[in-house]
This record gives structure tokens, C-alpha cells and sequence, in this order.
């Protein structure tokens, strides 16, 4: 059985599965315990079956589906095959972490809905990356979304929830209309100039090049939460069940990053550089908008949203220069600037999967997502905190885990950019360089104050010591992504080498020769003298002072330990209530970043039986643009409602006017 058919059938499997939810709805056990692991090893089956085949030649299916005349193009090469390989990958953990997760009603939705959603959310997605043709795309694109939409909408008898899953919708449908005027512009205008085959042979214009693939990064950036069109993701995510948001910020995100990759390396016929630039630009100013309302949050969800929208803008800023670096004729470089791209688009599939399990283990288990309720939980909840402790130094990029290679190999990829013709670009992406290293520091403080705040120190409510550890099923998902991070982090030399064939077929050049130098312990971007990295022997050291300070402390100080009562700060009677809070730890770069936000202080009334102070800090961007927008939208539709007069003798009259106004066109 080929790869491409072996996915197919796994694809088919998901379908059957999800089917089987429906038909079994009443069966909780069944659906939790048999549906959702068989899922599991579906997806498992997926990614072998792609990790297969990107070192193989792309293999292509016309399915008799669709439409007459237009049947499924599909076609799996490199590209598509490596990101179905991270689509399998987490949709593994994530799935099995769900079947131990499942309660009998999530929400407003029974398990076999949920079943249904989840797994057509999982084949709608797997379809993107396998399309070959626009209408196919479109199709899986608009499958994707409204799956996911339900899915958000899980316990829709809440008001907040229905309306960030209206919003959701909407800013995914306008995305989706930039994608499909993208497409309509590749297509040349010809009647079979559908399929990508075909798009990849038309000669286009350079404003017309240009318009597709503006067009391509607006309906792009829209799903992958790029400024100013990331207002969704803080709304959907604290909505969503945890092992939805999992895979929606995980998974979802990425086939955005695909969809550009596709258009702007693979369908257009050559790459502009100020294209990479200003996706460079939009990148950086995501990411450090990302990283700094994440500091400031006191909802565990949205936390992990603004992060999540950090990490994209990453991943863009990486896209962005390799385009610069590809329409420079400089293939190694952009080899090395898209290899941290994909490699951090892989890495934070892992560590933000898992970073959204463990908020739902917490949340199943104390009933809060607030910030400043929580605390103390390493205590009753081991299992979650050491493994969310994995993700938390992942997220903060701090090595031998695998946020740092791919952020180092994007720092490394900045310090080439003096070799690059354009006297601006040389002197602004230095700058750019420093952003991300602050950017770096900021996700370091934000994954501190989540992790401290969360799992240490004492709890602040009485109700937290009843909590509960997670399950069997739930700790096997989290022992799955955890490791995951962990071999993503040691072993970086096997994934480059995994990521040659992509970088190959989008920018004619291979990294992996370069990388190793021979050595697969060694990571070298360019030369062993001037930078180089090995993950092992970081582990190890870590390893060895661990277990020097044990023995030291087991020879020299047991049993001869005096206790005494800890350090008051000055306050005399400690506990809970009175140690450092979200919003406190978030003070401080509240301040420094005053400007990035709109704060809003609730100050106490002298008169109040219980003075509080509450702080409210919003995106600016929403009063800015959304809420003017909204209410021009509301101002048109107030305009058009006058039309509506409830007589028919008038609608015949607006048909008639209409009629003799297109019959006069048309004569011209």
C-alpha cells in the first residue's frame, strides 16, 4: 500500500470513527474508551505513512468526488507530507489525553457529537494539506472551519461562548475569501486553471504575482491569528474544550502556515523580496504583541492564546526571510531561515498541546481558570505539574528542549543578513534580531508566571486541596507530547535532516549537509566555529550537577536539618492570600508596555462594604478597528433595511430599475 493510499484509509478511518460516535451516542464508554483511542492509532498511521514519504517522489490521486467535472486532485510530496506527519503526531497524544478527558456532556454537547465534530475537525484538516486543486482545498478549508466552529461552540447555552464562536466564524469566512481571490488570480482566468498543476505553469503579471499572494497572506494570516486579524484566537481558545484548543492552536494554525508556504514558494513562479519583508515586519509585530499581552493575562486559556500568537509570529518572521534570502538568490540561507520556521512550527505543536492538556486537567479538577484562584496544585496534582513544567521550559525556548533549536537556528539565520544587497534591510534587521531575542525573554517571564502561579506556592482557596491528579489515559497523552518535546529538543540533526527534502523542493537548497558537519551530536548552522550547539551534552551536564547536588546534600546535610519559620516579607501571618498574584507578577511589564495596552481601574468607593481594585487590560486594536467597523457595518445594514417597505408593489419596482439597468450595461 502506497503512503498516499495508506493516509487515505486512515482518513476514511476518522470518518467511520466519527459515525460510529453518532450511532453510539448513548454508550459513554464505547465512545470515550474505544472511539477515541482507535482514533489515536489512526493518526499514529497517518504519521508514519507521511514520515514515509517525504523522502519519496510526490505521489498524486484523482478521486471521483466533488462536482461534475471537477473531481479531488490530490498530491502528496515533501511538503504536504511533513506536515501531516505533525498533524498525526500530536493528533495522537491529544486523542488518547481525550478519551481519559471526555465527560458524559461537555458542555451543551454529548460525547457522540463531540465524537462526530472531533473527527471530521481531524480528516477536514488532513484534506487541506492533501488538496491538489482549488475547489478541493476550499472544500477541506471551510470543512475545517465549521467542524471547529461546533467544536468552540461546545456549551453554546453560554452567551460568551456563542459569541467568540460567532466571531471565530466570521473573521474565518473573510480569510476564506482572500484565499479564494488568491486562487482565482493564480487560475489566470482559464476554465481548467483550477488545479495547483495548472497554476504552477501560468505566466502572471508582477502586480498580479503580488496581488495572489497578498491576497493568499490576508485569508492566511486570518486562521493563523497575524495582526490585526488575531482577535479571535483570545475569544475561541478559553471557549473551546481543552483538547479542541489543543489541536486548533497546535495543529490548525499550521495548515495556515502551510497554505502560504504553498502559495508563495510553490504556486507563484518567482518571490519578490519585499514580500519576505513585509512579512518580516508583520511577524515581528505579532510576536512581540503576542508575548506582551500574554504577560498580562490572568486567564490560564487566554495565556496560552497570546502565546500561541507570539509563536506564530515567529514563524512568520521566519517564512519572511527566507523569501528575502530565496529572492536574493541566497538558497543556503533561505534554506537555514525555513528550517527554523518549520522546525518551530513542529515545536510548538508539541509544547502548546501540552501546555493547553494540563490547563484542562487543571480545569476538570478545580473548576477555575482563573489565575489568581489557583495555586499550590504541584502538591495534589504531580503528574500534571512536572509535565507542564516540560512544556513550560519549551515554550520559554530554554534548552535541551525543542523550543530552544529552532529558536536559535532563527537567531542564527539573522546574523547572516549583512550578506544581503538591500543597504535598509542591513541596517533594520539587526533591530529585528533584538526583537526576537526580547521576544524570547518575555515568553521565558510569561511560562514563569504561568507555571509559578498555577502549581507553586500555597493554594489560594480551601476547595483546591480536594483537587485531583489526572487519569491513566489523560497522563498517556501528556507523557506522549512531553517526550515528544524532549527528542524534538536532543535529536535536532535528525529532524533537519528530515526537513532537507521540504526545503529542497520550496527553495532549491538543503541544510542538513551543512548542519551536522558529520557529527549527528553536533548542530553547526553554518560553521562549527562560529556557532554550534549539542543537545546531549547540555543534557548531560544537567544530569551530572543534578546529581552532584544530591549526593552532596545526602552526604554533608542529612539529618542535619534545622527547621525554622520562613522569611515573612514583613508579614506576619502568611498564607495564600497574601503571596505574589498574577496580576501582581504582571505589573511590572504592565507598566514598562503601558502603550500596548487599553487599561481600564475599577478604584474602591469609600462607602463599599467590600473594597476591591480591579484592573481591566484590553486590546487596543478592538476599540481601534473592530468596534468602528462594526458599527459602519451596522450603519449599511440600517441603509439597506430602508429598502425592505413590506409592499410588493415597490419590490417589483427595485426588480423593474434593476432590469433596465443591466439591459443598458450590457447594450454599451
Amino acid at each position: 500500500m502506497s503512503p498516499l493510499t495508506l493516509i487515505l484509509t486512515c482518513l476514511a478511518g476518522w470518518l467511520a470513527v466519527g459515525l460510529a460516535g453518532v450511532f453510539f451516542a448513548r454508550r459513554f464508554f464505547f465512545v470515550a474508551r474505544i472511539l477515541f483511542p482507535a482514533g489515536a492509532a489512526l493518526a499514529i498511521g497517518v504519521a508514519a505513512a507521511a514520515l514515509a514519504s517525504i523522502f519519496s517522489d510526490p505521489e498524486t490521486a484523482i478521486l471521483p468526488l466533488g462536482l461534475p467535472g471537477l473531481p479531488f486532485h490530490l498530491r502528496l510530496d515533501a511538503l504536504s507530507a511533513y506536515f501531516l506527519c505533525l498533524l498525526g503526531a500530536v493528533a495522537a497524544g491529544v486523542s488518547i489525553y481525550a478519551a481519559g478527558y471526555l465527560r458524559r456532556r461537555e458542555g451543551s454537547a454529548t460525547p457522540g457529537q463531540q465524537c462526530l465534530l472531533y473527527h471530521l475537525f481531524l480528516a477536514s484538516m488532513c484534506v487541506v494539506l492533501l488538496a491538489d486543486d482549488a475547489y478541493v482545498f476550499m472544500v477541506a478549508w471551510e470543512s475545517m472551519a465549521l467542524s471547529s466552529y461546533f467544536l468552540v461552540t461546545s456549551d453554546h447555552r453560554i452567551a460568551e461562548i456563542r459569541r467568540a464562536g460567532y466571531l471565530y466564524l466570521i473573521v474565518a469566512h473573510i480569510g476564506a475569501i482572500g484565499i479564494l481571490l488568491s486562487f482565482g488570480a493564480m487560475s489566470g482566468g482559464e476554465a481548467d486553471g483550477y488545479t495547483f498543476a495548472a497554476m504552477r505553469t501560468h505566466e502572471l503579471g508582477g502586480w498580479l504575482q503580488s496581488a495572489a499572494f497578498l491576497l493568499a497572506l490576508a485569508g492566511f494570516g486570518a486562521k493563523a491569528g497575524l495582526l490585526p486579524l488575531h482577535v479571535w484566537l483570545p475569544e475561541a481558545h478559553p471557549a473551546a474544550p481543552s483538547p479542541v484548543s489543543a489541536l486548533m492552536s497546535a495543529v490548525m494554525l499550521k495548515t495556515a502556515i502551510y497554505g502560504l508556504l504553498r502559495v508563495a514558494f510553490d504556486l507563484l513562479p518567482e518571490q519578490q523580496w519585499w514580500w519576505g519583508a513585509l512579512l518580516l515586519g508583520l511577524g515581528l509585530a505579532t510576536a512581540v504583541f503576542g508575548v506582551v499581552f500574554s504577560t498580562v493575562q490572568s486567564d490560564m486559556k487566554r495565556l496560552l492564546a497570546y502565546s500561541s500568537i507570539e509563536n506564530v509570529g515567529l514563524i512568520f518572521a521566519g517564512v519572511g526571510l527566507s523569501l528575502v534570502f530565496a529572492a536574493n538568490a541566497m538558497p543556503l540561507l533561505g534554506a537555514l531561515a525555513l528550517t527554523a520556521a518549520l522546525y518551530h512550527c513542529v515545536n510548538h505543536a508539541f509544547f502548546k498541546s501540552l501546555l493547553f492538556l494540563t490547563t484542562g486537567s487543571v480545569l476538570h479538577a478545580t473548576g477555575q481558570r482563573n489565575l489568581g484562584r489557583l495555586g499550590g496544585l504541584i502538591h495534589p496534582m504531580p503528574w500534571v505539574a512536572w509535565l507542564a513544567l516540560v512544556g513550560v521550559i519549551a515554550s520559554a525556548g530554554l534548552p535541551p528542549l525543542n523550543g530552544f533549536v529552532s529558536e536559535w537556528l532563527l537567531l542564527q539565520s539573522f546574523l547572516f543578513t549583512p550578506q544581503l544587497p538591500h543597504g535598509y534591510l542591513n541596517m533594520l534587521l539587526p533591530v529585528a534580531a533584538g526583537a526576537v531575542a526580547l521576544i524570547a525573554a518575555l515568553a521565558g517571564f510569561a511560562m514563569v508566571k504561568f507555571f509559578g502561579v498555577v502549581f507553586l506556592g500555597q493554594p489560594r482557596e480551601e476547595a483546591l486541596a480536594q483537587a485531583h491528579d489526572a487519569g491513566t489515559l489523560e497522563r498517556i497523552g501528556l507523557v506522549w507530547l512531553a517526550a515528544g518535546c524532549l527528542a524534538l529538543g536532543v535529536l535536532p540533526n535528525f529532524v533537519i535532516a528530515t526537513l532537507d527534502p521540504v526545503t529542497q523542493l520550496l527553495v532549491g537548497s538543503g541544510f542538513a549537509n551543512s548542519a551536522g558537519k558529520g557529527n549527528w551530536l553536533l548542530l553547526a548552522p553554518i560553521s562549527e566555529e562560529r556557532a554550534s550547539y549539542n543537545a546531549l551534552i547540555f543534557l548531560g551536564g544537567i544530569v551530572a550537577c543534578t546529581g552532584a547536588v544530591f549526593v552532596a546534600v545526602r552526604s554533608l546535610f542529612h539529618g542535619r536539618l534545622r527547621r525554622v519559620d520562613t522569611w515573612d516579607c514583613g508579614h506576619p501571618v502568611a498564607g495564600g492570600r497574601t503571596q505574589d498574584t498574577a496580576e501582581g507578577f504582571g505589573q511590572p511589564i504592565r507598566q514598562v508596555f503601558a502603550p500596548f495596552f487599553r487599561i481600564t481601574r475599577e478604584h474602591p468607593s469609600p462607602f463599599d462594604r467590600e473594597p476591591h481594585y480591579r484592573i481591566v487590560v484590553e486590546d487596543p486594536l478592538w476599540h481601534l478597528l473592530y468596534l468602528p467597523l462594526a458599527r459602519l457595518v451596522e450603519f449599511g445594514t440600517r441603509l439597506v433595511g430602508l429598502l425592505q417597505r413590506g409592499r410588493i408593489a415597490i419590490y417589483l419596482m427595485f426588480s423593474f430599475v434593476t432590469l433596465l439597468a443591466l439591459l443598458m450595461f450590457t447594450t454599451r
